[in-house]
């Protein structure tokens, strides 16, 4: 049973009211499960887990995956809860490529680093095009057509449960090589695209803030989440500092080559500046702000780890990622009357639209924004 069908059984068959936890693999960092309407209490008692989110898109609830959470569910919901396995996707098998596919990897590769296509998405798009390949392996890839394409991709999709942002990465792969290797006409390679999610960013409060970037107790790392934080940079942005982008005089961080090949500057904060000053005196980086043992940059992964690591130590919201400092950056910037134009170039967004999303997450009480019966009624409160 998939997760959508589980949802159809669920809605539909209330007879027992029991709650529903979805089979939770040792190593899953979640446990999700549904609680059925009308459980007032259960719903009341999960809130009070530390962990608990709720997934409006899946209509289903989650906690962190540990032995206490357990138990606590357990205890929430003694004996009236099943426990129902979901479909998993099958493994994509192992094919070796050919020498024409080899060449037509080569191809593609060659075509990107030449277009200045960033490393990282040199990487994606030859992963995803490689296993596009495996599929057609007795094929001259030359010849197949847009319905062998969308075959191929409805496999991914059904067979192996494959996501929406990898969909969209595979096809961009697929019609670079066309367009861009073969040269073919662009319009002949048009590919349903999946249907675009319209969720808000994931934003964090001030307080959580405060409490995330200040909880590495090594300097580095505690640098490294304020510079993120406190210029809105992408992780890739971050990575890419050189101490020279760094402008103490004339107070702006000088943003190099970021997506879509734009340079821009943003804002530097005082506080960051009283920050690097040691941080320079004691780690000495030779060129790039944030080094590696080795000397190089510092790695995607090694910054990945310190921000779960400072996730997991503070409690704040478990779906973070070092990207939601971007967003909690903007958002808050707005809360403080920032102009979105300004917003829009420190962030480095082509088109205001990217950048109005933004007006979605601001937080709406009564201290943000003044109700109209407040205002006909001539004062707030009453």
């Amino acid at each position: 049973m998939n997760v959508n069908e589980l949802q159809d059984y669920y809605f539909i068959y209330f007879a027992d009211m029991k709650a529903i936890i979805l089979e939770t693999p040792k190593k899953a960092a979640r446990i999700k499960f549904y609680l059925p309407p009308g459980a007032m209490a259960w719903r009341k008692a999960v809130k009070k887990i530390n962990s608990a989110w709720w997934h409006p898109d899946q209509k289903l609830w989650s906690v962190m995956n540990t032995v206490e959470n357990v138990h606590r569910l357990q205890e929430i919901f003694g004996d009236d809860y099943d426990i129902r396995e979901i479909e998993r996707s099958t493994k994509i098998p192992h094919v070796d490529l050919g020498d024409s596919g080899l060449n037509a990897v080569a191809a593609l590769e060659r075509k990107l680093i030449l277009k200045a296509y960033s490393l990282h998405t040199v990487k994606n798009y030859r992963h995803s095009f490689i296993d596009f390949l495996k599929f057609y392996k007795d094929e001259d890839v030359s010849t197949l057509t847009k319905a062998d394409i969308e075959k191929y991709l409805y496999d991914r999709i059904k067979n192996h449960k494959i996501s929406t942002s990898k969909q969209n990465i595979i096809i961009n792969a697929i019609k670079f090589y066309y367009e861009q290797v073969l040269d073919r006409p662009r319009e002949k390679y048009q590919i349903t695209r999946p249907k675009t999610s319209k969720s808000l960013p994931n934003v964090l409060s001030v307080e959580e803030i405060q409490l995330l970037i200040n909880s590495p107790k090594n300097m580095k790392h505690q640098l490294i989440l304020y510079t993120i934080y406190s210029a809105g940079l992408r992780l890739s942005e971050v990575i890419d500092l050189r101490i020279e982008d760094i402008h103490l005089d004339e107070g702006y961080i000088f943003i190099k080559d970021a997506k879509g090949k734009k340079d821009r500057k943003t804002v530097l904060s005082n506080v960051l500046v009283e920050k690097i000053t040691p941080y320079l005196a004691q780690y000495h980086p030779a060129y790039w702000l944030f080094e590696g043992s080795d000397g190089g940059q510092y790695s995607r992964s090694s910054i990945q780890a310190i921000f779960r690591r400072a996730v997991k130590s503070t409690g704040v919201n478990p779906w973070a990622t070092p990207h939601t400092l971007r967003h909690s950056f903007a958002t808050h910037l707005l809360q403080n009357g920032t102009n979105l134009r300004y917003i829009q170039s420190m962030l480095g967004h082509s088109s205001s639209k990217t950048t109005e999303i933004y007006t979605h997450v601001l937080n709406v009480n009564n201290r943000t924004i003044l109700s109209p019966l407040d205002i006909i009624m001539g004062e707030k409160g009453k």
